[in-house]
C-alpha cells in the first residue's frame, strides 16, 4: 500500500528527493506572522490559517527519559519530506487544514493523503482518544470554553486519532497555541514495534515562525494494559518543523485532491455521522494504518484518483467499510 511505503521512509529518515518547481503558481497562502487584528478571536482565526501551505518538513523524535529501571530509551529518530498543508473549509469558529504528502520516489511522484487537523472556537465538546479502540465525545465545561480552540487531529482515512482544548497567546512575540494533557493512540513509528507502552499522554504547541510554524509534542509514553491507572514508562519529545518551500511542486497532491475531495468530504460526513450516533466510535486499532479502516478508504481514494472507480461507487463502498468497522458487536 503507497501510504504504508511512504510512511516507512519517512521513519525511516529517508528524505525523498525534492520534486521540479511547476511552473504553475501555488494557491495564495496565510500570511505567515499574522499582524493583530481588531479582536482576539480574528487573531487566533489568522494564526490558524497560517499554518496552510507548503513546506519541506523536518521529524525530530526522541525518547529522553525512562521511568523503568529495565527500559532503555530509543535512540532519537529524524527524517524529512514534503508535505503541502490545504484549507478544506472556513466557517468563522470552524476551521479545517489538511495535509498531504508529495514525494518523489525512482522519478515517479507519489501523493499520500497524511493527516488533517480540525480547529472548533468555544467548543461544547470534544472527540478525546479513551484507550484501545474507543473514542468519546468528552463535554468542555463552560469556564473551561471561554476564548478556547479545541484541535481534533484525525488519521489519513479520517477516522479520529486525538483532541484537545488550549488557547492562543502572543507573549514574547510568539504566536502560540498550547493544549491541555490529552490521551493519544500509539504512532505507526511504536505501534508496529509492540512496544511496552500502549498510549501517550501528550500536550501539543503550534507555534508560527517567519518561514512556517513547528509543532511541538511533550508525550509521556505511558501503559495501561495490567488495567488501572496507566503507569509511565518513558517522556518523549517530537518537534515537527514546516519550513515554507517552493524547491518542489505541489500539483501531484493538489491534482489529487481535486480528484478525491467529494470523496473524502463523503467519508468525513459518515465519521461524523458514527460520532454522534454513538457518542464517540469504537473502531479497531491497526500498527501499519492506524485503523481497520485505513487501507480499504485509502484505496478507494487511489482507485479514485487513477481513474479506476466511479465517484459514487467509491463514496458508497468507502460508507460501507466504515458502518461495517463501527457496527456494535
Amino acid at each position: 500500500m503507497r501510504a504504508i511505503l511512504i510512511a516507512a521512509a519517512l521513519l525511516t529518515g529517508v528524505a525523498p528527493a525534492a520534486l521540479a518547481q511547476s511552473a504553475s503558481p501555488a494557491p495564495a497562502q496565510a500570511a505567515a506572522s499574522p499582524a493583530a487584528p481588531a479582536s482576539a478571536f480574528e487573531r487566533d482565526r489568522q494564526s490558524i490559517l497560517a499554518q496552510a501551505g507548503q513546506y519541506r518538513v523536518h521529524f525530530d523524535m526522541r525518547e529522553n527519559v525512562s521511568f523503568r529501571a529495565d527500559y532503555d530509551p530509543l535512540e532519537e529518530k529524524l527524517s524529512g519530506g514534503s508535505e503541502i498543508v490545504r484549507l478544506i473549509h472556513d466557517q468563522g469558529d470552524r476551521i479545517s487544514l489538511q495535509h498531504i504528502l508529495v514525494m518523489e520516489h525512482d522519478g515517479q511522484s507519489i501523493v499520500v493523503k497524511h493527516w488533517r487537523q480540525d480547529w472548533a472556537y468555544q467548543p461544547e465538546a470534544v472527540l478525546t482518544y479513551a484507550g484501545p479502540n474507543q473514542w468519546t465525545l468528552t463535554p468542555v465545561p463552560g469556564d473551561q470554553r471561554q476564548g478556547a480552540w479545541s484541535q481534533t487531529v484525525w488519521q489519513t482515512d479520517d477516522s479520529p486519532r486525538y483532541g484537545g482544548v488550549g488557547r492562543w497567546t502572543y507573549d514574547n512575540g510568539l504566536a502560540a497555541w498550547t493544549s491541555d494533557a490529552t490521551w493519544r493512540p500509539l504512532a505507526r513509528r511504536d505501534a508496529v514495534r509492540n512496544p511496552v507502552y500502549d498510549r501517550y499522554l501528550g500536550t501539543n504547541r503550534h507555534i508560527l515562525k517567519p518561514d512556517g510554524w513547528v509543532h511541538i509534542q511533550d508525550n509521556m509514553k505511558m501503559s495501561g494494559r495490567d488495567g488501572g491507572e496507566p503507569i509511565a514508562i518513558v517522556q518523549e519529545d517530537v518537534i515537527n518543523t514546516y519550513d515554507r518551500s517552493s524547491a518542489y511542486s505541489p500539483k501531484p497532491g493538489d491534482d489529487y485532491w481535486a480528484a478525491t475531495k467529494a470523496y473524502w468530504a463523503a467519508i468525513r460526513d459518515q465519521w461524523d455521522a458514527v460520532i454522534a450516533r454513538d457518542g464517540g466510535v469504537r473502531l479497531a486499532e491497526v500498527g501499519e494504518t492506524g485503523a481497520v479502516t485505513g487501507a480499504p478508504l485509502m484505496d478507494l481514494a487511489q482507485q479514485l484518483a487513477d481513474g479506476e472507480i466511479a465517484e459514487g461507487d467509491a463514496i458508497a463502498r468507502g460508507r460501507a467499510v466504515i458502518l461495517e468497522a463501527t457496527a456494535a458487536r
